[in-house]
């Protein structure tokens, strides 16, 4: 494993971190304790160290704390981030009954990198001083209870500039990656913050396994002809080690393919890894994939759940893929994840009514119900409509039931 040194405090973080928002989960869409366990474990004993979760990151944190409670010696060997959403905060005792909540469910006293979550402006962090979060956090490092303050940032470059002002940060969390170095604070925010002596911390390096799985298959054989036998995956991950500002990478393991495949490639990702043929390729890649990939939504479903029971990760996955791949993968992927045919649990775009609550919540600051009107546009023309809605009348009828696959 490699490792890079946090300028602030001198530890060393390995190059890989485990962001552990995507859990490996049962049917009923809970955290599989034993695969996660497992993982952790294994990437523990592979040399990471740094290990990512979140308040609102749901189960996540129980999960780490239940993981903990059956290796305790794992405890001492990671650091481990953590974040306090400011839209949860309305008070100053909401910041003590956050943290408390979070350490009980960790099962831990401290946590050793403390993040104000989702930041997108100075208005967002000056909202939590008019609350006291400064003192607050004075106190919290004065018990012991947190280590390092930083925070994770969802707005434009030109924000993300004047936040890093704002206070006496010790570390930052942003989106980066090659689809698009310009993005949020981009590659000028990585290089002012690092400029400033902060350890950067990188999330979504993959687009939400997006550039993993995503990609066309014109891309991928792009990158295939380039170095035979690297995964996209690990293509996306060399890209950010190559660069020095870039302190730990963040990715969201849920399967031990996924876990070797990225340590594999971290032993041997250091600053100047790619050769200048390899950093060729990738805006190529890039020209190929914005070309297919519409909607920039990464899964992290903080837009959910919908007040209307609209799959909305699940919509625009389907209508991404309906590019990527063709329509009628696009079809398929819409037909399961909306559930269009009963109307009993449709979850399909037209339900939207535009009430916004979505809006407010999405990191990529989308415009949900104008994006959902799009795929309800390509993906549920009216054929389709009226084809669901006599598929399911003859299903409940019991007529042909039995030839029809749900």
């Amino acid at each position: 494993m490699q490792y890079r040194i946090d300028p602030k405090t001198g530890n060393k973080l390995s190059a890989l971190g485990f962001g552990c928002m995507r859990f490996p989960k049962g049917i009923a869409g809970q955290i599989d304790i034993d695969k996660s366990a497992a993982l952790i474990k294994s990437a523990v004993d592979r040399g990471m160290n740094y290990f990512d979760t979140a308040y609102i990151y749901g189960g996540s944190e129980i999960a780490l704390g239940q993981i903990f409670k059956r290796y305790p010696e794992l405890r001492e060997k990671i650091y481990i981030a953590s974040k306090l959403h400011f839209h949860h905060v309305k008070s100053y005792s909401d910041l003590d009954r956050i943290l408390n909540t979070q350490l009980e469910r960790l099962g831990t006293d401290h946590i050793d990198y403390y993040l104000m979550h989702n930041l997108t402006a100075p208005s967002d962090w000056e909202g939590l001083c008019a609350l006291g979060v400064e003192s607050w956090i004075a106190e919290q490092k004065a018990a012991g209870r947190i280590r390092q303050i930083g925070f994770s940032y969802h707005g434009s470059q030109g924000d993300y500039a004047k936040l890093l002002e704002c206070y006496s940060w010790e570390f930052t969390l942003i989106q980066y990656n090659y689809s698009d170095e310009n993005y949020q604070a981009g590659k000028a925010g990585l290089q002012k913050a690092a400029a400033m002596g902060l350890p950067v911390m990188i999330m979504e390096p993959l687009l939400g396994g997006r550039l993993a799985t995503g990609i066309p298959k014109q891309a991928v054989k792009l990158f295939e002809q380039a170095a035979p036998g690297r995964s996209p995956a690990a293509w996306a991950m060399r890209w950010l080690w190559d660069q020095p500002e870039v302190t730990v990478v963040l990715s969201g393991m849920n399967s031990m393919a996924q876990l070797d495949d990225n340590i594999n490639t971290a032993e041997n990702a250091i600053p100047g890894c790619l050769s200048a043929s390899e950093r060729e390729v990738y805006p190529q890649v890039v020209k190929i994939f914005r070309e297919s990939y519409k909607i920039p939504c990464t899964g992290c479903n903080y837009c959910m759940p919908c007040p209307k029971r609209v799959n909305i990760p699940g919509c625009f996955a389907a209508y991404n893929a309906s590019y990527a791949v063709d329509l009628f993968t696009g079809f398929q992927q819409y037909t399961t994840t909306s559930n269009i045919s009963d109307p009993k649990s449709n979850s399909s775009a037209r339900n939207c009514v535009k009430c916004g609550k979505c809006v407010k919540e999405c990191p990529q600051n989308i415009d949900i119900p104008a994006q959902l009107k799009r795929v309800a546009r390509r993906l549920e023309p009216a054929p389709m409509r009226w084809g669901a809605r006599v598929h399911w009348k003859m299903h409940e009828m019991k007529f042909i039931g039995k030839y029809i696959k749900m």
